[in-house]
């Protein structure tokens, strides 16, 4: 071993004291994590005993980096730690037989409370004991950049708070502020996102006096590029429908239009259908929507699965049917996104389209308010202690028309 005069050994701790304060100083400053990383190897190169030496910091992911090297023939930039060296909780003399790592004979773990966030592999050729300055140095340049990935951690969560924030208000403007609710029509609807921001939508738009439409939808994936591409979604919907636009028209342009503003990375299902109190007519279109059901006056049940695919997902929808029937003046119309049905038990069991369909069944003729309040008391207790997997939407239409 090296051993230092009490003259060198004075002018060594001047130049580490010189150097903490700089470091510090350059923290204070906020200099980049780059330029820090520079410092620690700049100062420790002049330490004359270090004759080589590796830094290895945790990252994202469970990965360590080599961010500090010198005084090494191999680039330790591509090769990751041994695993002995996480079995080191103090500073240790080491003696590893992993190639490449075999010349290093101390270790140096930078703690800061109970997590380890760096290790330093060095050669030197002093004892222990001379290895405070490192210890030091490495804590304070480690726990600094620890500190400014956590501040650009909690910088970015509240950027995407506020995203979200936006994206809830961008789609609690989407749902119809107002349902009608009197004796020749009652329409009532249910919301339960699963997220912040959900992907499950629904609208009644009024056409004239005597005519309407109701839809129900559900995008696939979750937060804000779907929230986005459901508001695209309702904003050309209502301007078709307003527009006077055929079922097929609207459908084959919002399947375009998808397409277009999803580039192929989400699509849509829908189920829309309208309704003419003067003729009775009731069309509709299943764009690969769960079908709803349909309950004519004399306790038939449809369930309505006829229409075409999901929309975009195909440049031109592969076919297109459009189902009316005629003369329909009383009907009860139940329409739902899959999250209800696919929420599992704790046996592992989705509540299932049969549950539902013989629930709705058999209280058809409850106030349409209180069906959706014991369905949805119905599927918590199905559920148990299980946590909902999706949107939850139901959408009921009742018709009454003289």
């Amino acid at each position: 071993m090296e051993y230092a005069s009490v003259e060198q050994q004075l002018q060594m701790k001047e130049m580490q004291l010189n150097a903490l304060f700089e470091t510090i100083q350059a923290i204070n400053d906020n200099a980049s994590e780059e330029e820090l990383f520079r410092i620690y190897k700049f100062t420790l190169q002049a330490a004359h005993y270090i004759k080589r030496l590796a830094l290895y910091v945790h990252e994202e992911g469970n990965q360590w980096e080599c961010k500090v090297q010198y005084g090494n023939t191999s680039d330790f930039a591509q090769l990751p730690l041994p695993q002995p060296i996480f079995h080191y909780k103090e500073t240790s003399r080491i003696s590893l037989n992993e190639p490449y790592f075999s010349a290093f004979n101390y270790l140096l773990p930078v703690r800061h409370k109970e997590a380890v966030l760096a290790y330093v592999l060095l050669e030197v050729t002093r004892d222990l004991q001379d290895l405070n300055f490192l210890a030091t140095l490495s804590n304070i340049i480690i726990v600094a950049i620890e500190n400014k990935k956590l501040a650009r951690k909690q910088a970015q969560q509240e950027a995407f708070q506020r995203q979200l924030n936006i994206a809830r208000e961008v789609q609690s403007l989407l749902f119809p502020k107002k349902l009608p609710y009197n004796e020749r029509l009652q329409i009532v609807a249910s919301y339960q996102p699963h997220h912040t921001v959900g992907g499950d939508y629904y609208d009644y738009i009024e056409i004239g006096k005597d005519k309407f439409m109701i839809c129900i939808a559900d995008v696939s994936g979750k937060g804000i590029p779907a929230a986005i591409l459901m508001s695209n979604f309702q904003a050309a919907l209502r301007i078709l429908v307003r527009e006077g636009k055929p079922l097929a028209y609207i459908v084959e342009t919002l399947n375009k239009l998808i397409l277009e503003n999803s580039r192929g990375e989400n699509y849509i299902t829908a189920f829309f259908m309208e309704y003419d109190f003067t003729t009775g007519a009731f069309t509709y279109v299943n764009a690969g929507h769960n079908p709803p059901l349909l309950i004519f006056p004399n306790g038939e049940l449809k369930h309505l699965d006829e229409g075409t695919t999901i929309l975009g997902g195909f440049k031109k929808l592969p076919f297109l049917n459009i189902t009316t029937y005629a003369q329909l003046r009383h009907f009860f119309l139940f329409c739902f996104t899959d999250g209800f049905i696919e929420t599992y038990n704790d046996k592992g069991e989705p509540f299932g389209v049969e549950q539902l369909t013989a629930f709705v069944i058999q209280n058809k003729d409850l106030d349409r308010k209180l069906l959706h309040q014991k369905l949805i008391a119905l599927l918590n207790q199905f559920r148990g202690d299980q946590a909902y997997v999706d949107d939850i939407t139901l959408l009921s239409c009742w018709v009454n028309a003289k």
